[in-house]
């Protein structure tokens, strides 16, 4: 009850100096939600993977120089920078959305399932929106199209930003919000802040949750190299076994997690996810490779974790004999949600959804690279609901797997969000 009440307070205080919608702002939602789910199903069914979105990417910026949006095409690649000024002084607002999709076969049985193939690391895969991305990118596009027919109402300067490769880019490639940043898509106009949403299928449609300050994990990828000396599987005494060592790392590893980091300051995970080494039974190998991930939640935690991992892994092998290589790769930063901005801003998700249904939500080790962003402008990141009334969360199919699926009719909240937001941030 205190929560609620605080949060009822601080959109009666939030209102005195937030910028009305328009009236026909209602009209305007009901025009272009049936053009939000059109969008959404065909980005669904015509998917693509990251830095190859050529398709998707055309299709996002023919549309938007169509309704007379600045356009800059491509940039990193595959995406697209829209802006619109608007009529009323204001900051300068990017909004985001990721627009690739993952190398997994559909398996849900819907009139727009995916049947697309590609190549993926060199294998034929089949390609599927499960994560959500087809969504954000039709919520962004409804979001540009309401915010045009209102635009001499529209406070400050609206930068859409439609970015390639947020899965991650193939074959050590340049991409993803790294690149977006690179090529200029923060600077001219130069971003005050980013905004940015993320379907939640496990989350009821219609609700919203935020969390302020670290809410995402950074990422990172491991890939330690064990060289031993190889001998025949019969005389192990003869080698120096790369296996047994690298079977030591992994429990040195986590002991890491368990024994050297404090888990009272925020959550550390360190996962192998593959380990390969040798050909035969009867054949003690040279050498052994593991790679997996790191995620944290602070971002000092990080650092001081990478060192301890070079540390265990090279001490460990030299034990035996053996030596380690260890390589650490970033994938992604802290996702961390600028308190003051939260603060601003959870009033607009209040009024866009009602009090009873925008929560703060537990911080997750899932990752996300709109972190970067963050780096040059205060940032923050939401999620809304795409899960089927009557459902729970433990009966929808997971995010990154073939039984993915959202419900539509919470896409047009997004929308709605979106458009409370920047009119809020006309006296920020």
């Amino acid at each position: 009850m205190k929560k609620v009440t605080i949060l009822v307070l601080s959109l009666l205080s939030f209102a005195t100096y937030a910028q009305e919608l328009p009236k026909n702002f209602p009209t305007l939602l009901s025009e272009i939600e049936p053009k939000l789910i059109g969008w959404r199903q065909h980005f669904h069914e015509f998917p693509e993977l990251s830095n190859r979105e050529f398709n998707t990417g055309k299709f996002i910026a023919d549309y938007l120089k169509s309704i007379g949006l600045e356009v800059k095409y491509p940039i990193a690649k595959t995406g697209v920078v829209a802006i619109l000024k608007g009529g009323k002084p204001g900051p300068v607002i990017g909004l985001r959305a990721d627009i690739d999709a993952l190398p997994i076969v559909e398996r849900v049985s819907i009139p727009f399932a995916s049947k697309v193939k590609s190549e993926y690391n060199g294998q034929q895969v089949g390609v599927m929106h499960a994560c959500g991305h087809d969504a954000h990118t039709a919520i962004l596009m409804a979001t540009a199209t309401t915010l045009q027919k209102m635009q001499k109402e529209v406070p400050g300067t609206i930068v859409f930003l439609f970015q390639p490769a947020e899965e991650g880019s193939p074959n050590n490639e340049e991409g993803g919000a790294p690149l977006m940043i690179k090529e200029g898509a923060m600077d001219n106009p130069k971003l005050d802040m980013v905004y940015g949403l993320h379907m939640a299928a496990s989350m009821p449609a219609g609700m919203m949750a935020y969390k302020s300050g670290a809410a995402q994990a950074s990422s990172d990828v491991f890939k330690i190299v064990v060289h031993g000396k190889g001998s025949h599987g019969a005389m192990p005494w003869g080698s120096i076994d790369p296996i047994v060592v690298a079977a030591q790392i992994v429990e040195g590893l986590q002991h890491i997690v368990s024994r050297s980091a404090d888990l009272t300051k925020a959550p550390l995970v360190i996962s192998v996810g593959s380990l390969h080494s040798g050909v035969r039974a009867n054949i003690i190998p040279e050498s052994a490779e593991m790679v997996g991930t790191i995620r944290s939640l602070d971002a000092t935690m990080r650092k001081e974790v990478h060192e301890k991992m070079k540390r265990t892994a090279t001490l460990i092998a030299e034990s035996a004999g053996a030596t380690a290589d260890v390589e650490i790769i970033t994938q992604t930063l802290v996702n961390y949600n600028d308190p003051a901005l939260a603060k601003k801003t959870v009033p607009s998700l209040i009024k866009a959804a009602g009090v009873d249904h925008v929560i703060e939500s537990n911080w997750t080790t899932a990752a996300e690279d709109f972190s970067f962003y963050g780096e040059k402008a205060p940032t923050f990141f939401f999620s809304l609901g795409g899960m089927q009334k009557g459902k729970k969360a433990n009966e929808v199919g997971g995010h990154h797997t073939p039984d993915f699926y959202l419900e539509e009719s919470g896409f047009i909240l997004g929308v709605k969000a979106f458009c409370n937001i920047v009119f809020d941030n006309a006296k920020k």
